[in-house]
């Protein structure tokens, strides 16, 4: 009778703290870090480009939560003779359903922003005059799964959903603008995001 007794609280317990993960009032910290380079033939110098973008959330309702990444990105293209640093904000809002006791699937829709400027780089990689200011608004729509092996620990798999974005770039001097927009289905189930999120 006590072992049964201990594992039914054990069981309660355990569903208690995963629903308590995402439950109102909770806030959950994460964020993504990113670093590529890439030896272009011909080029003197790779590539480089990384981003740092924390973020945090905080659940208005059980299993709501809204929040926004803050952060920043570099990119320097030496085979394209530019370097673009940008600020970047993506606030968004995140409804988790629950599948079982530590399993989640959640939807997000974020809005990324990015502000910054574009300077020319010489085929050495140093860096030369500004060329002008770009502007990044998006729109994405992505889904995802969290496992929860402890209380404050979420892991999640994502992939890219739906994305709109509206490019701008406006020259240096000129103020002439060029613009574009894109819209799309990008769901690569062979390239995931794998990410960790910590629950409070």
């Amino acid at each position: 009778m006590k072992k049964l007794l201990l594992s039914i609280v054990a069981v309660a317990a355990l569903a208690f703290s995963t629903q308590a993960q995402t439950e109102k009032g909770k806030i959950m910290l994460g964020g993504n870090v990113g670093f590529n380079s890439t030896k272009v033939s011909g080029a003197a110098k790779s590539d480089v480009s990384f981003s740092v973008v924390p973020s945090i959330g905080y659940f208005v309702s059980n299993n709501f939560a809204i929040g926004t990444g803050v952060g920043y990105t570099y990119d320097k293209a030496v085979s394209d003779k530019k370097l673009t640093q940008a600020f970047q904000v993506a606030p968004f809002g995140r409804y988790y359903v629950a599948l079982s006791e530590q399993f989640k699937f959640f939807g997000q829709l974020a809005v990324p922003m990015e502000f910054g400027t574009a300077k020319l780089v010489d085929a050495n990689g140093n860096t030369g005059a500004k060329l002008g200011t770009t502007t990044n608004i998006g729109v994405t729509v992505a889904p995802g799964f969290a496992f929860y092996p402890t209380k404050h620990i979420g892991i999640e798999v994502s992939v890219n959903g739906l994305e709109y974005a509206h490019n701008q770039f406006k020259a240096e001097g000129t103020g002439a603008k060029a613009t574009s927009n894109s819209f799309g289905l990008d769901a690569n189930t062979f390239a995931p995001k794998l990410g960790v999120m910590f629950h409070f």
